[in-house]
């Protein structure tokens, strides 16, 4: 029996430039971190040769190419697993269409357990590459990369996008306090909305492939995550909330489905109870809102958010692992 434990990630500015449709022109960039809420894949090999997957509906197949859902099938076509498998995943927070990269976090702990299954040894490095050809490549899904380097590395990192297709993650470097202290700055709400990011992200990259403004605009959203990054490395946290707005402002422009007037009417409610900025997080039109809010001013936010439901959380440092292995 193996477990992994693969974290979800908050993304703060740059979201859009991870789209091989832009950064294959421009190079993009994103700050983001891993926060404390998980998915968990379990492997365990069956007595027979057949195979069973159960998520949100169980499947039980005689071979690989009888199973419906796609990431499971292309991982283990990829990892060259024919059967004898059984494979179960949990969540603890709803697991489509929230923002937080799940499904991201899922091909990155589903490949992280069947590499120890194999009793293979992968890198994060590794873990964030093969989760990207995954997606993109073998499933074809025209969906970015950034969630799934942050998903395989955990911690608080700036990650850029180069032309050439490689991806570098490198460690937002600031005193500890300051980053409990942004954490404690920061409140994350459920919208109860949830959306099809892949075809939200389809029709951003349809849009980023034809038109300069809006490439202009993501260009604006990359310089952002700089600027946030020289300024955590500064360790200034008075210009994050900032950022944050303007970075959603120009989002908001990329695309008519990111948003909607009940989105806006939250964001606008939480801005006047004392946040100073915020976004929704993922592709947009649904998931989670996140503010960055003072202390004193918190209490305001959540009352003016009551309708929502706040979800606490903790920035993780640590990316996938295998929290259980027993041959």
């Amino acid at each position: 029996m193996i477990i992994s434990q693969t974290p979800l990630r908050m993304s703060f500015a740059g979201g859009g430039s991870d789209l091989p449709a832009f950064y294959r022109k421009y190079g993009g960039a994103v700050v983001s971190t891993a926060i404390d809420k998980f998915i968990y894949v379990g492997v365990n090999r069956k007595f027979d040769r057949s195979i069973r997957i159960s998520y949100s509906k169980t499947e039980e197949v005689a071979t690989v190419d009888q199973i419906e859902h796609q990431l499971v099938r292309e991982a283990l076509r990829m990892l060259s697993i024919a059967g004898g498998i059984e494979i179960t995943s949990i969540a603890d927070i709803p697991s489509r269409g929230t923002g937080l990269g799940s499904s991201s976090s899922f091909s990155v702990g589903l490949l992280h357990a069947l590499h120890a299954w194999r009793s293979e040894y992968v890198s994060r490095e590794t873990l964030g590459d093969e989760s990207c050809r995954l997606e993109l490549e073998r499933c074809g899904q025209r969906i970015g990369k950034q969630d799934q380097y942050a998903a395989a590395y955990g911690g608080f990192n700036f990650i850029e996008f180069h032309q050439d297709d490689t991806v570098s993650v490198s460690p937002v470097i600031c005193e500890v306090a300051m980053v409990e202290e942004l954490n404690r700055w920061l409140m994350m709400f459920y919208t109860g909305l949830t959306r099809s990011a892949s075809a939200i992200l389809d029709n951003q990259t349809t849009a980023m492939e034809n038109d300069g403004a809006k490439q202009e605009i993501v260009v604006s959203m990359v310089r952002l995550a700089h600027q946030l990054r020289d300024e955590l490395h500064r360790n200034r946290l008075q210009s994050f909330g900032d950022i944050l707005h303007e970075n959603w402002v120009l989002k908001k422009r990329l695309s008519n489905d990111i948003s909607s007037s009940v989105i806006d009417d939250v964001y606008d409610a939480a801005r006047e109870q004392g946040a100073t900025g915020g976004k929704l997080l993922g592709a947009g039109a649904g998931g989670f809102l996140v503010f960055f809010v003072p202390p004193h001013r918190q209490a305001a936010v959540r009352e003016a958010l009551s309708g929502l439901r706040e979800v606490p959380f903790r920035f993780e440092r640590r990316g996938s692992r295998i929290t259980l292995f027993q041959s």
